[in-house]
């Protein structure tokens, strides 16, 4: 007989249950959401355990690749198909989710989900904070550009992002007025923009060093941005699903 492994992941523990091909429980556990205290609880439970199953979430790439490298077959979940088949439990607490997504793992109702690899979740890691540093220097900038006004300075229209600090800390400085309330805000952005710029010189050496991201970039109207973003989306080596999965 073949054991089912199900686990119901949460952001601090993980609730283990585990049945046989016959539908009965045959072991239960709560252990804190990482792999070495899973791996630990399924082995102590038995070494025949061999694959594990969860649904996909914002533990995903964590649980399935730590617990892939320890010799576990992952089977990650398609949350919208699980969170359906588990829609009719009365009593939706963790321990019963791990119960059900047992039972789904016996029965074969379930789609399994692409993980992508690490690397891929850094790079995007990389674009996201590219991104959410550019767009809070955006806001500071804007921000000054409206306080500015009180002292009749017009900024032009297009103005560069490097060129800021040293155009606006000039003319706040010589009116004198504004000192104490602008000063700190150029300082703030100007710290953001120069991470910012860390940031931007790492993604143009990862594209620069992609023969894919360079034979994206040849197509008429495709940046490095969107390049690398693609190349980071795209099916890669290293998956540890099955060909046709959705991603995650």
């Amino acid at each position: 007989m073949n054991y089912h492994t199900a686990f119901d992941v949460s952001l601090r523990s993980v609730s283990i249950c585990i049945v046989y091909d016959d539908g009965v429980i045959q072991f239960e556990a709560q252990v804190p959401a990482e792999v070495e205290e899973i791996v630990a609880c399924l082995r102590r439970f038995s070494l025949e355990v061999g694959s594990v199953g969860f649904e996909a979430g914002a533990l995903t790439q964590y649980l399935a690749y730590g617990l892939h490298a320890t010799g576990y077959e992952v089977i990650c979940l398609e949350a919208r198909q699980v969170s359906a088949a588990l829609a009719a439990m009365r009593n939706k607490i963790d321990k019963n989710n791990a119960r059900g997504i047992a039972q789904i793992l016996r029965a074969g109702w379930y789609s399994r989900v692409h993980v992508k690899s690490l690397e891929s979740h850094l790079v995007r890691a990389l674009l996201s904070s590219r991104k959410t540093i550019l767009k809070k220097c955006v806001d500071i900038e804007n921000e000054i550009r409206g306080l500015i006004r009180l002292l009749g300075i017009r900024l032009p229209g297009t103005l560069k992002h490097g060129a800021y600090d040293a155009v606006l800390r000039q003319a706040i400085e010589a009116d004198g007025s504004m000192v104490n309330s602008l000063i700190p805000l150029l300082d703030v952005r100007l710290m953001l923009y120069q991470t910012y710029l860390k940031l931007d010189n790492q993604f143009k050496a990862l594209v620069r060093e992609d023969p894919v991201c360079q034979r994206l970039m040849t197509v008429p109207g495709v940046g490095a941005i969107t390049a690398l973003t693609f190349k980071a989306a795209a099916d890669d080596p290293g998956r540890i699903s099955k060909a046709g999965d959705p991603d995650v």
